[in-house]
């Protein structure tokens, strides 16, 4: 290479370098300042008029030595963590490469500036809030959720306590962070509200671990606008206080005493409950819940807070007295009495007789109830504390401000359950589950060439357990994704193992909108497919009308189920004309099916109007392009009927009942 290419060469890497570059000639004037660097310095090359300008002004923090040093630079060399002095005043650390060099024919010294950070224009303020955001990200928990609520960036803080890894956690929801419990359900949707509305929301709130153990966080959450998505973005800034919570929690304990109003809690409550159980005395226990309690405290704010629960932990005490009263919580008490119902309803009407007073107003206050009879109805604390929110639950469905106690056989039922859902886990890691397969015979054909997978578990203690009182309880303790996972798993090796034997079977498999909130739902689907082998044209998922409803106004789970229509799998909407029917759902979602639900079809041949409807039903799916299942057929006058009016297939138990999977084959052939 001669030498004019070579200084060429010199010059032209300078100028281009990705990074500030610069070099000084042989009077020290600046010969040559790369636009890098008057955009990350903030100086211009006039601004180096004089020689040693570059020296006062850019290496002002250099020492005499050093410069004199580059000044008679013989061979390259290397100056570490210098700090380099921007024209705003500002400091910046950066490693500086020095290399003697000839340009134009004149000997010069390059310099190739390393900064220590990534290097972009920080005015004062916005370095300011740089260092802000960085001390914030080193000493608090912090999280960004997208405008939907999911989690799409965390820092090493909050993986730390909370157990969780990147992998795991990004693409949760912000209410998987919490207990699944009602209180934390509300102080999730009262904090996702406020965000929502604009407004910042600080305070104490329970969160939950990867592990299942609960740890205690103050939070400020805040909204932000991102104009490049324009959509809105919430910064979750979090401090654990779990300590000062358990510190606060074991003196609470150790006093039994409720700070605010003066009452017992939970804990007190739990060894009185315990002590009046083992003495064999009969008593009510009565679970008194303030309604909407967080909405009005929302609306009424701090003086809700200051006067409200005061007030009425006093007509408490003023209309129980001699009874045993407890705080649970912000807006739930107990009351532990031997009076009868009537005198318990009587508080209602003692709240409006008395309404409590914020300011000038009354609170517009409702109360709902649950009494529960000790040990008639429930023997234990847990199970009298289940069986009263049981009952307010109920109440509330009505229409609250009410106070209720549960039939005899609601507590039969919510008895069984508990036992169903200790039971539950245990039949999953023991894989007691099975599956079994009810049949779809086309009616133009009589063929069979679908069924529908079923789970089915016979417990040894309990007995069957039945999918309608299974799938609930799942729902409820969250097991359901873990059996979804089982049903797909086993009916895509199923189909499979059928096409091996020349039989194409399409499976149907039931899913809950539950199931499909997890943004990973379709990805699990389609690995499965691929795990198995399985033809994704023999997959129908069945959904039903309420997960239709919900799934119409939630994009991610639309995304989801036509990435899966666009693979091959089909959907049928089951339970059709069940009280949720909607032609928008029907427009949006992806729906190839229609089954009649088996509540229309036991009435068929009694009843002209439900004839009527069903023959309205298979018309309206037509029309729409859809195929028509009628389900629960268990007569051939049924069977007839419906192929009269064209419908395309049945189910039920005229075909068979649900079977394994070894007699599909037989039935088929028979």
């Amino acid at each position: 290479m001669n030498v004019d290419i070579l200084q060429s060469y010199e010059e032209n890497l300078l100028l281009k370098a990705p990074f500030p570059s610069f070099a000084l000639n042989q009077d020290g004037q600046v010969a040559i300042w790369n636009s890098i660097c008057e955009q990350y310095f903030g100086y211009a090359i006039q601004d180096f008029q004089t020689p040693g300008s570059l020296k006062e002004q850019l290496l002002s923090t250099l020492s005499e030595n050093t410069w004199k040093r580059i000044l008679d630079a013989q061979e390259c060399f290397r100056i570490n963590h210098i700090q380099l002095t921007h024209k705003n005043e500002t400091l910046s650390k950066a490693d500086l490469i020095i290399i003697p060099c000839m340009i134009n024919n004149e000997p010069c010294i390059a310099f190739y500036c390393l900064p220590e950070e990534r290097f972009s224009i920080l005015g004062e303020s916005e370095q300011e809030l740089y260092d802000l955001k960085n001390g914030l990200f080193s000493t608090f928990m912090m999280i960004t959720l997208d405008h939907e609520g999911f989690i799409i960036n965390c820092n090493p803080l909050f993986l730390k306590t909370s157990k969780w890894t990147p992998k795991r956690v990004l693409r949760k929801n912000f209410w998987q962070m919490f207990p699944e419990n009602e209180e934390s359900r509300q102080i999730a949707d009262t904090i996702w509200n406020s965000i929502n509305n604009g407004k910042i929301w600080q305070g104490d709130v329970q969160k939950i671990k990867k592990t299942g153990e609960t740890y205690w966080v103050h939070l400020t959450a805040i909204p932000t606008y991102s104009h490049n998505e324009q959509q809105y973005r919430f910064i979750l800034i979090e401090q654990d206080i779990t300590h000062e919570k358990e510190l606060q929690q074991k003196l609470e304990k150790i006093a039994y005493v409720d700070t605010e109003t003066g009452l017992m809690n939970v804990h007190r409550l739990e060894e009185i409950v315990k002590e009046m159980i083992a003495e064999q005395q009969h008593f009510y226990f009565v679970y008194l819940s303030i309604d909407k309690f967080y909405t009005l405290k929302e609306l009424h704010n701090v003086e809700i807070e200051n006067n409200f629960i005061l007030e009425f932990s006093k007509r408490l005490k003023i209309y129980f007295q001699d009874s045993v009263l407890a705080r649970i919580n912000e807006s739930d008490f107990v009351v532990i009495t031997p009076l009868g119902e009537w005198f318990i309803q009587g508080f209602l009407t003692y709240l409006k007789q008395n309404p409590i007073y914020i300011g000038n107003r009354a609170m517009p206050i409702t109360v709902s109830g649950g009494i529960t009879r000790s040990p008639q109805d429930q023997s234990n604390f847990i199970q009298l504390m289940n069986a009263s929110l049981e009952t307010i639950a109920q109440v509330r469905k009505a229409g609250g401000d009410n106070i209720l106690s549960l039939s005899e056989a609601d507590h039969k039922k919510l008895n069984r359950k508990s036992i169903i859902e200790k039971r539950l886990l245990t039949a999953l890691d023991q894989h007691h589950l099975k599956v079994l397969y009810q049949p779809q015979a086309d009616l133009k054909t009589g063929k069979i060439d679908a069924v529908e997978a079923l789970v089915r578990w016979d417990d040894k203690e309990i007995g069957v357990v039945s999918p309608d009182e299974l799938i609930p309880i799942a729902e409820e303790t969250g097991l359901i994704n873990q059996i979804g996972s089982f049903i797909i798993e086993e009916a895509c090796r199923q189909a499979v193992a059928w096409q091996q034997q020349g039989i194409e079977m399409k499976v149907g498999i039931n899913l809950s909108v539950r199931e499909f909130r997890d943004k990973n739902m379709a990805k699990f689907i389609l690995e499965t497919l691929m795990k198995t082998g399985c033809p994704a044209h023999l997959i129908q998922i069945e959904i039903t009308e309420k997960f239709a409803l919900e799934a119409e106004a939630e994009t991610s789970i639309i995304q989801q189920m036509r990435t899966l229509e666009e693979e091959g799998i089909t959907f049928v909407l089951d339970d059709f004309g069940t009280g949720y029917a909607s032609f928008r759902y029907m427009q949006l979602l992806p729906i190839q099916t229609l089954k009649i639900d088996q509540m229309y079809i036991r009435s068929l041949t009694q009843s002209e109007k439900t004839q009527r409807l069903i023959n309205g039903i298979v018309h309206f799916g037509k029309s729409m392009n859809l195929t028509v299942i009628a389900e629960g057929v268990e007569t051939e006058e049924q069977k007839q009927l419906l192929k009269q009016y064209g419908c395309d297939a049945i189910q039920g138990f005229f075909i068979s009942k649900p079977v394994t999977a070894e007699k599909i084959p037989q039935l088929i052939s028979s």
